[in-house]
């Protein structure tokens, strides 16, 4: 008998997070869902953007400030604690979705897929009707879908996300 331990392979106990792979039509379903999500976090980042301000003000001018001012400074501090709660939740969401956020001020997103047996994602910003674009994990650069990609039959093999 050992007397070595037995440990598990994960002893934080933490649910390891499954690597995500979507295909188009998966992602183009997904998007109504994913549209909602996005839309608020970019209202709550407008939010935030808006009064970060303000809440500087205000702790600049702290001591000398009326009992109205101070009120507001309260106010300020605490819808900021909610907003960046909303923003968090509405974060994790997608993460929950296997959607990855990359820009919360412009509402884009990634759906993970794969092409040419490469690591990619499916692109997608608030305001485009569709998802229209590609990308290779680690570019920057968005690519137009091709056409063929839509046709369901006749996919090619290399874009459909199949592990």
């Amino acid at each position: 008998m050992s007397s070595t331990p037995n440990r598990a392979g994960n002893p934080a106990g933490k649910p390891r997070r499954k690597d995500t792979t979507l295909d188009l039509p998966t992602a183009r379903q997904m998007l109504p869902l994913v549209k909602s999500i996005v839309a608020d976090i970019v209202t709550t980042r407008t939010a935030l953007d808006r009064l970060a301000p303000e809440q500087e003000r205000l702790d600049r001018q702290r001591r000398d400030l009326a009992w109205q001012e101070r009120q507001r400074r309260y106010q300020v501090s605490e819808d900021i604690r909610s907003a960046e709660q909303s923003l968090t939740a509405a974060a994790a969401e997608l993460a929950s979705l296997g959607v990855n956020l990359l820009d919360d001020a412009a509402g884009e997103v990634d759906f993970p897929t794969k092409v040419n047996g490469r690591s990619a994602a499916f692109s997608w910003k608030l305001g485009e009707e569709r998802v229209g674009h590609w990308h290779y994990t680690g570019e920057e650069t968005r690519r137009p879908i091709p056409a063929d990609w839509d046709l369901p039959a006749a996919a090619p093999a290399r874009y459909r996300g199949q592990p």
